[in-house]
């Protein structure tokens, strides 16, 4: 897309949004802010951009505004079939996402990470991997720093590290990672994309422009994404913790091995990993294999993995008070992610449930909680929350109580976890009937029971 001199609509001033206006201004476009909100939702946020020259015109219908301007880019948050991508493509007006218009005006080596879940974990591991080798490195994407301010800032010799998302992978047109990794595919997002074919090959795009020069980083564990393996141009490495394979990542002897055209590594113990659970041994696996692929030492990925502490929001302990250990899984926002934090309990539990409505089937995760023998009641509030408890009876499952805030819910947590016990906030949901992202429920979460006395 052309820049210098062209008025561009930017549709959807959330972070990449915001972040990507700064950009294109500095290759000289005149962006045009268009959002649902009204200036004044937006507070201070917007006050540096009216300062770089960018023209307003929010709350208004960007239909009517793409006829003003040159060319069009949408933030994540809107559809690919959405009114003004539609009337762009009639008017033959150039589109492109965020992501796609950051990658453009990128420099450095570039690796990218997607699945349903362990997408912020592992994508911050492999940031750290590169870290500890001496890489200048930036960590975007999904994860909440936008690519477009790693656009604005890095050089050739550095490498950045990208999470992301289907929402993201809509709109991509030469978005060409030298690794990629898909770690795995379970029903999410089904409101927006509508069928988990969709869902499936807008994540197979991830590997779309890759070459034979490049790398594919697929888990072997899953059937879905075995399946993929024959449609990569990209060399192929798996990882697998049950399984050894050919060439990729493995769990051998209880050791991590890196195995790739018939030599071999020894990376570490598989418990020597910091973080917990078999799904931290898988994104542990794939940040491996994607190192290993680019030539970093075992020993820093050995430094690394008997280091690295997880991420905020993540199966992360908040506080242990009078007894009981508050944690905090605000990421849990899908059906599989909150079962493998149900999996990593290991004490009896109360676990916090509900929020936005992904047309979701919560009935896997019922039948775990049911299977777990762990979870001894669960609390459930937000839009979903009487779906869950209509599927957790349907299960068998009967110990459980409404709320209606956050703060409600803990409390009412509190009072029915035992000494010795768990209270766990891993809502199966996204967050936005109550909040306005994941981060914020966390924080919410972590504020109100640093508060209890």
């Amino acid at each position: 897309m052309k820049l210098t001199g062209k008025r561009i609509l930017l549709v959807g001033m959330a972070r990449s949004g915001i972040a990507c206006a700064a950009l294109i201004r500095s290759h000289g476009a005149i962006p045009v802010l268009n959002d649902q909100k009204k200036e004044e939702a937006f507070g201070h946020d917007l006050d540096h951009l009216r300062e770089l020259g960018c023209e307003f015109r929010l709350g208004e219908d960007p239909v009517k505004v793409l006829d003003e301007c040159d060319g069009l880019i949408i933030s994540p948050g809107v559809p690919i079939d959405a009114p003004v991508v539609k009337a762009a493509k009639e008017k033959n007006i150039p589109m492109v996402g965020e992501l796609e218009m950051a990658y453009s005006l990128l420099k450095g080596d570039v690796l990218a990470i997607s699945g349903t879940n362990g997408k912020t974990t592992t994508t911050t591991l492999v940031g750290k991997i590169f870290e500890n080798a001496g890489r200048l490195t930036h960590v975007a994407g999904n994860i909440g720093y936008p690519l477009s301010s790693v656009a604005m800032e890095c050089r050739k010799e550095d490498v950045t590290v990208v999470e992301v998302s289907s929402f993201q992978l809509e709109s991509i047109k030469t978005f060409h990672p030298h690794v990629a990794a898909l770690l795995n595919i379970t029903e999410d997002h089904l409101n927006r994309h509508g069928t988990m074919a969709e869902y499936i090959r807008l994540k197979q795009r991830i590997f779309e422009n890759q070459t034979a020069e490049d790398y594919a980083v697929l888990n072997m564990d899953d059937a879905e994404l075995v399946k993929m393996a024959p449609k990569c141009k990209a060399q192929v490495a798996f990882f697998s913790r049950t399984q050894k394979v050919e060439n990729g990542a493995f769990v051998e002897d209880g050791k991590i091995v890196w195995q790739w055209k018939g030599a071999r590594r020894i990376i570490c113990d598989a418990d020597q990993i910091l973080i917990p659970g078999p799904h931290n041994l898988e994104n542990a696996l794939a940040a491996a294999a994607m190192t290993c692929a680019m030539g970093v030492p075992a020993p820093v990925i050995r430094h690394t993995l008997m280091s690295f502490t997880g991420v905020e929001h993540r199966i992360e302990k908040v506080r242990v008070f009078q007894g009981v250990t508050y944690i905090n899984d605000s990421k849990g926002t899908n059906v599989d992610s909150t079962i493998k934090a149900v999996q990593s309990m290991k004490a009896p539990t109360v676990i916090l449930l509900g929020g936005y409505d992904k047309h979701t089937d919560f009935m896997p995760l019922c039948r775990e909680m049911v299977a777990s023998g762990q979870i001894a009641h669960a609390v459930v509030l937000g839009e979903t929350a009487r779906q869950i408890r209509e599927q957790l009876e349907e299960a068998g499952y009967t110990a459980i109580t409404q709320a209606y805030s956050m703060e409600d819910a803990v409390n009412k947590a509190r009072a029915l976890a035992v000494s010795g016990g768990n209270v766990l906030l891993s809502p199966a949901c996204a967050s936005f009937d109550m909040f306005r992202d994941y981060e914020q429920r966390g924080e919410v979460f972590k504020q109100i029971v640093h508060d209890l006395k």
